[in-house]
């Protein structure tokens, strides 16, 4: 009996851990919203005042968009910037604005009452 009970668990670690192998990568978030306000706090004088964009808020922008490729991963920067861009007293105009200005094809209308859920890739 102790026989069949150690390769049933033996079978349900090995059950669990290829779960984890499938599921992982596709349940994991590609950066936290902690990352997002920070990649984009050079932009914040622009975003609030205009003028011209400083070269590391271009930066920070081009590193957002590489990393929110998917549908998912576009919703999870929405949720993220939707919050920041209301705390901080963003112009949403110059929000919008700013992808372009730094060449960046990324478009999400961030306003104030953005459904982030239906945000998609383009």
């Amino acid at each position: 009996m102790m026989a069949s009970s150690t390769m049933l668990t033996k079978k349900a670690v090995c059950l669990i851990f290829i779960t984890m192998i499938v599921v992982a990568p596709h349940a994991a978030q590609a950066f936290s919203c902690g990352q997002v306000v920070t990649m984009l706090m050079p932009c914040l004088n622009y975003l609030k005042k205009g003028g011209s964009i400083p070269a590391n808020c271009c930066g920070g922008v081009k590193n957002l968009a590489n990393l929110a490729k998917t549908r998912p991963d576009r919703q999870a920067a929405c949720k993220c910037i939707k919050p920041a861009a209301k705390s901080y007293g963003i112009n949403y105009d110059l929000a919008n604005k700013l992808p372009k200005a730094c060449g960046v094809n990324y478009k999400i209308n961030i306003s104030p009452d953005i459904d982030c859920n239906k945000v998609t890739l383009f």
